[in-house]
């Protein structure tokens, strides 16, 4: 098990199941399989040289997201199977990692389409109960100092079976395109995500790629449950 996106002094990070060797999972099996483990998300690794993968939550597959695609990126690293590109079912991800962590590139309308609510201070973000209006699939965020583009946000997924997300790389690229600029994002109980669109900065919220990134670790080995 991974922990991906945590804080500089080790704590938060959102959990991460990885097989490499996903083709001794069948398909059919993938669903229950990321039910059982429970984890945000589970990947599976179909083919470690061309970085091809299948991400799924507990209740959907995905066809792109942020903290498994950095996790996946760093573990291969660490593996000494670094790649360049991982392939989801959404497209190329370019990919690059180092021993504390690792960076993806993704685009913003790949992965859920999280709706992003701007609340007026990090204080709503945090006394939030639940997701505003009911929303099963969004973001609500607030400047905790604009100034830095140091960022507060919590997610709520209940669309895909999760109902609070620690940390959520793929609303990281949604947030970065509409600020139109590098970002610092707080999520969770203690995770730090870094995201910055890439390309024409002038493109606010348009096209293009954005990078997230941030600090991986490894908690523990886990087999496959039975």
């Amino acid at each position: 098990m991974l922990r991906v996106f945590c804080g500089e002094d080790g704590r938060g990070g959102n959990p991460l199941g990885v097989f490499l060797e996903g083709g001794d999972v069948p398909g059919p099996r993938r669903q229950e399989v990321a039910r059982r483990l429970g984890f945000s998300e589970t990947v599976f690794v179909d083919d470690p040289q061309r970085g091809r993968i299948a991400i799924f939550t507990p209740g959907a597959e995905l066809d792109f997201a942020g903290h498994p695609t950095v996790g996946t990126a760093w573990l291969l690293a660490s593996e000494g199977a670094p790649v360049d590109v991982l392939r989801p079912p959404a497209g190329e991800v370019p990919a690059r990692a180092d021993e504390d962590g690792a960076y993806v590139a993704g685009r913003p309308e790949w992965g859920p389409p999280f709706e992003l609510a701007q609340l007026d201070s990090a204080k709503q973000v945090e006394a939030l109960e639940g997701p505003p209006g009911g929303h099963d699939l969004i973001c609500a965020w607030a400047w905790i100092d604009e100034a830095a583009g140091l960022v507060r946000s919590r997610v709520f997924v209940d669309r895909m079976g999760i109902p609070e997300d620690e940390a959520t790389g793929s609303a990281a690229t949604k947030l970065a395109a509409n600020a139109g600029r590098p970002i610092d994002i707080r999520q969770g109980r203690g995770s730090r995500i870094l995201a910055r669109p890439l390309g024409d900065p002038t493109r606010r919220g348009a096209g293009g790629m954005v990078e997230i990134g941030g600090r991986v670790v490894l908690d523990e080995l886990r087999a496959e449950p039975a």
